[in-house]
């Protein structure tokens, strides 16, 4: 078995700096840490219990079945704080069948970000007899 001591997503955007721009100053996301110069450095982003790194240089968007899930807290506060940063909002938030509330962005080069929020009563919060 493979021990994992950390994770991380990597994107190799078609223009890093807007990528940078798109996940750092509209998205708020914190770096932990970067690294290399020029503008295809390296640049990772807290992502809860993980990371995203954005580096290098890509000719071509990531394929469509590239998607990030990112939980937050409130996605109709995020809603309201992304669309006062210009974000466009590809689908705003909505209740799924299967009880979570999602709402999709996507970044500069296409690349989906769900945003969801679990509610209070949602079985991922709360699994009676476990």
């Amino acid at each position: 078995m493979v021990h994992v001591l950390s994770s991380r997503t990597l994107l190799r955007p078609t223009d890093p700096e807007r990528s940078r721009a798109f996940y750092g100053g509209r998205l708020g996301l914190a770096v932990h840490r970067e690294f290399g110069t020029g503008p295809e450095r390296g640049t990772v982003y807290f992502l809860g219990g993980g990371f995203l790194e954005v580096s290098g240089r890509s000719d071509t968007p990531p394929s469509p079945a590239l998607q990030l899930w990112l939980q937050v807290e409130d996605v109709a506060v995020a809603h309201e704080e992304l669309m006062a940063k210009g974000v466009e909002i590809v689908r705003p938030p909505v209740k799924e069948p299967w009880g979570l509330i999602e709402m999709w962005i996507e970044d500069p080069d296409g690349t989906r970000i769900v945003l969801v929020e679990v509610p209070a009563d949602h079985p991922l919060r709360y699994r009676p007899g476990i």
